[in-house]
């Protein structure tokens, strides 16, 4: 924070001197006012989910989560923008749990728990691009950073992600950029209100530099400060996507990152990549094909000083290892075939297959969250953990509305079979969204 805030008032210094434009056109929302100086917000979602063997992998015992739920998430949202220069937002959410078993506890059996109304945002940002490339957000806010494998939101968690953050930016010409900024997490309380913990911080500089004009190339360096689980370390890496159409009908996706420092106290030295190529075909549907290798590093031996487990931070993991979220950005292997069509304006669809194995047996098969272990430490189970179908289908009616179908088997593998119950998984869920 003390480094950030110099670089800060230089900034706001210059932001300052930017004079109020004309008032904006006004905004498509019907809940935009004063010629969009005045917006307001509302979503609505609502899903149903119906798991089976989820976590325990096992048929002939009821698991708290064999069940079925719904999950309610209301948003309510003001922006107020005075000046070009000077943005005011405000957003409340209230989620919801209803019909499980489980706790209502965020986070206890699994649960993703009740949230009850709270402020999800509140920031203040300060800056006009026009008149000067410095900008700077400070509150309550959303932070994402690439394909969110280190930084997202998590907006399939019904309750989300957000930070308690200052972050200052340089836009450049021609999509050049570069974030500094540092944050807390917003951890959810359930009963009270949501509040951070700045003995927790993560720190760092996040920049998207355009490259040879075919890619767009980001470069980032970020620290992680906790106290309460003794981690210090860094992470160094950079992600690199192709822009479209520039190689034809073929793009391509990669990430590299390395970590050094104290993570739980113990030296760690970790590594992670992924990279992706796909196709896309002249045909109708415009149907594209894609193929993804995941790696996470995991550490192999839990009883010295050394920790080679990839800390993956703050991700949205729903978006990559599968629609399960039986598996995180460490001790991974998985290689996963995409399909994806258009059968429609308004309709999307998707298919992927992941091949799933565990980097090390000496390592823990852990959930989504990277923390919460699925099958314990068992070196001589082997590393198969199984593969996973997910089929997609999305419904656009118009810009507010929007239906999700989706539906998930896991095929167990030999890990899991080696390790206690080894019966698949199944995962449906029907989702609507009403925004505006």
């Amino acid at each position: 924070m003390k480094t950030l805030l110099p670089l800060l008032f230089t900034a706001l210094a210059g932001i300052s001197q930017a004079q109020t434009t004309p008032a904006a056109a006004p905004a498509a929302n019907p809940l935009s006012f004063a010629d969009g100086r005045v917006v307001f917000g509302i979503e609505d979602q609502l899903r149903y989910e119906c798991r089976d063997n989820n976590y325990d992998f096992n048929s002939a015992a009821t698991h708290i989560n064999d069940d079925a739920w719904f999950l309610q998430r209301a948003r309510i949202s003001m922006q107020v923008k005075p000046a070009d220069w000077l943005t005011f937002y405000i957003q409340g959410q209230d989620s919801r749990e209803i019909g499980s078993r489980r706790s209502d506890v965020p986070g206890v059996l699994g649960a993703e728990g009740d949230n009850p109304f709270d402020l999800r945002q509140l920031y203040v940002e300060i800056g006009d691009e026009k008149r000067s490339p410095f900008s700077a957000k400070i509150g309550r806010q959303v932070l994402l950073y690439g394909d969110q494998r280190l930084i997202g939101p998590l907006e399939w968690n019904n309750i989300t992600r957000t930070f308690d953050a200052v972050k200052l930016r340089y836009a450049g010409k021609d999509g050049l950029w570069v974030d500094l900024f540092t944050s807390s997490l917003v951890v959810v309380d359930g009963k009270g209100m949501d509040a951070s913990d700045w003995d927790s911080t993560l720190s760092g500089i996040y920049a998207n530099i355009p490259t040879l004009g075919i890619q767009n190339t980001e470069l980032y360096a970020l620290y992680s400060d906790d106290s309460n689980r003794n981690d210090h370390f860094i992470t160094i890496g950079t992600h690199i996507k192709s822009l479209p159409g520039k190689f034809g009908p073929w793009d391509y996706e990669a990430e590299f990152a390395v970590q050094s420092g104290k993570a739980g106290g113990r030296d760690l030295s970790a590594f992670a990549s992924y990279v992706e190529g796909g196709y896309t075909f002249s045909a109708p549907w415009k149907p594209r094909l894609g193929l993804e290798y995941s790696y996470g590093s995991g550490d192999g031996n839990a009883a010295d000083n050394k920790q080679g487990a990839f800390q993956n931070l703050f991700p949205t993991n729903h978006l990559h290892y599968g629609y399960m979220d039986v598996f995180s950005w460490s001790n991974l292997h998985n290689v996963a075939l995409h399909l994806s069509a258009k059968p429609t304006a308004k309709i999307t669809s998707s298919l992927d297959y992941h091949l799933l194995w565990l980097a090390t047996t000496s390592d823990a098969l852990r959930r989504a969250n990277a923390t919460t272990a699925v099958r314990p430490i068992s070196p001589n189970a082997g590393s198969f953990v199984g593969s996973e179908l997910d089929l997609l289908m999305s419904y656009a009616h118009n810009t507010h509305l929007s239906f999700t179908l989706g539906y998930s088997h896991l095929f167990a593998g030999d890990y899991l079979a080696n390790t206690g119950a080894g019966s698949d998984a199944n995962f449906l869920y029907v989702m609507t969204n009403l925004k505006f």
